[in-house]
């Protein structure tokens, strides 16, 4: 059995933020290593760009944390958590972001990625998000029909797991939605050597 990775908890922290993101130690090839913490720190700063924290720091409040998912045979999937405040904005916003990695070549995933190529990856899932959607009764702000072809995700257990951002699909109550997909509900298009691929029993 492969080992999973090991991971430090790396802070960012001043009068106004406290973020804390990963960082990958202990890696056989310091390339791929240094490849994946690059990614990592790219992620997390471009999520900080996003909320708009630099056009007027002394207004905000950023906290900012990071749950890991996946992290076995050769696959570390995460997700990044910001919630930034603007004072004196009635709320303020959560954004979600996530990376899914090879750590053996430090490759990251695009959704589209996962899947043989060529494969019809977007008709399955939207419909079992459309099934989920009425089985769990969640109120649309407008009426879901497909995901996009880069949807958000991450792997965590056996599942593909897609979400999507506070406002996108649904009103603020609901914050940020997820639908989890069974890896089996999906076996025959993924990519076998790819990381779901790598979660089923055979992988």
């Amino acid at each position: 059995m492969e080992l999973p990775v090991s991971l430090i908890t790396v802070p960012i922290m001043t009068a106004n933020v406290q973020l804390h993101y990963p960082q990958v130690i202990g890696l056989p090839n310091p390339t791929v290593q240094q490849k994946i913490n690059q990614t990592i720190f790219r992620q997390v700063y471009a999520i900080i760009y996003q909320q708009g924290y630099y056009e007027n720091p002394t207004r905000a409040q950023m906290v900012g944390s990071y749950e890991v998912k996946t992290n076995e045979r050769g696959i570390l999937s995460m997700s990044f958590t910001n919630y930034t405040y603007f004072y004196p904005a009635a709320n303020g916003l959560t954004i979600i972001r996530s990376l899914t990695f090879d750590t053996h070549t430090g490759e990251t995933y695009s959704l589209q990625s996962l899947f043989k190529e060529g494969s019809d990856y977007i008709t399955p899932i939207s419909a079992d998000i459309q099934a989920q959607i009425k089985e769990r009764q969640i109120q649309l702000t407008t009426e879901f029909t497909t995901i996009r072809p880069d949807q958000d995700y991450y792997i965590a257990d056996k599942a593909l797991v897609i979400y999507f951002q506070m406002y996108e699909i649904t009103p603020r109550p609901y914050g940020l939605p997820a639908f989890p997909i069974s890896v089996y509900a999906l076996e025959n298009i993924i990519d076998e050597q790819g990381p779901l691929g790598k979660m089923l029993p055979n992988g």
